[in-house]
């Protein structure tokens, strides 16, 4: 079985467990994604624990990230001229977006080295530059960034309320941070400025429903 310490090409990874595609929000960008023809889709998480391999969180264009992306070309204001940090990249959707709508740099981060390696080949695929990086950035409060978008971040107890405190702390120390989320269960109650909400379609097989709502919200210093 394949384990990720004995992947030692991760961008031929991807390539080989993902097809270009785009995510339904965003058809500006082209994605390397998984879908219901590619054998990473099937997984179990068992079967993931067994080779090794964290979820394929990257290989999927998750709403939150979606509603971040869209949000960011429909306003390029917002973003035009700055340092963008993707947080939690994952496939790297917002960052792409940030570059297109005319940031000055973009950094995508995310835990998982396949994550790093699918943004990279994200980005090449839409003709923008990114770095990445894979390392657990919660609880550092030098952020190289003036903006920072976080997407889907909220599903797990434990990851939202550290991620939720070091982000209000980012905020109060005079950066902008948006989060992205479909109304997940662990989503602040508070402490956060809702911008917009975009409906997004989805699957069943990943979401449970074929559409869900994703709203844009502001953290509040």
């Amino acid at each position: 079985m394949t384990k990720l310490s004995s992947i030692t090409d991760p961008a031929h990874f991807v390539r080989e467990n993902t097809r270009g595609n785009v995510a339904p929000l965003v058809p500006e960008i082209t994605l390397y994604l998984a879908d219901e023809v590619v054998p990473l889709w099937q997984l179990t998480e068992k079967e993931l624990d067994a080779t090794g391999l964290p979820p394929p969180f990257w290989a999927f264009a998750w709403a939150g990230g979606q509603a971040l992306a869209r949000y960011v070309l429909d306003q390029p204001e917002f973003v035009r001229g700055k340092t963008v940090l993707d947080f939690a990249c994952g496939c790297g959707i917002a960052a792409i977006a940030a570059m297109q709508a005319g940031a000055a740099s973009a950094i995508a981060n995310d835990i998982d080295p396949l994550a790093c390696a699918a943004t990279e080949l994200n980005a090449k695929a839409n003709d923008v530059s990114i770095s990445t990086f894979a390392q657990n950035l919660v609880s550092q409060i030098e952020i190289d960034a003036d903006i920072i978008l976080a997407g889907d971040i909220c599903y797990e107890r434990p990851l939202a309320a550290e991620v939720e405190a070091w982000l209000k702390k980012l905020a109060g120390a005079g950066k902008t941070v948006l989060v992205g989320d479909p109304g997940r269960t662990y989503l602040p109650k508070s402490g956060m400025e809702k911008l917009t909400t975009y409906a997004v379609k989805t699957t069943r097989e990943l979401e449970d429903t074929d559409v869900r709502y994703a709203a844009v919200w502001r953290v509040l210093p």
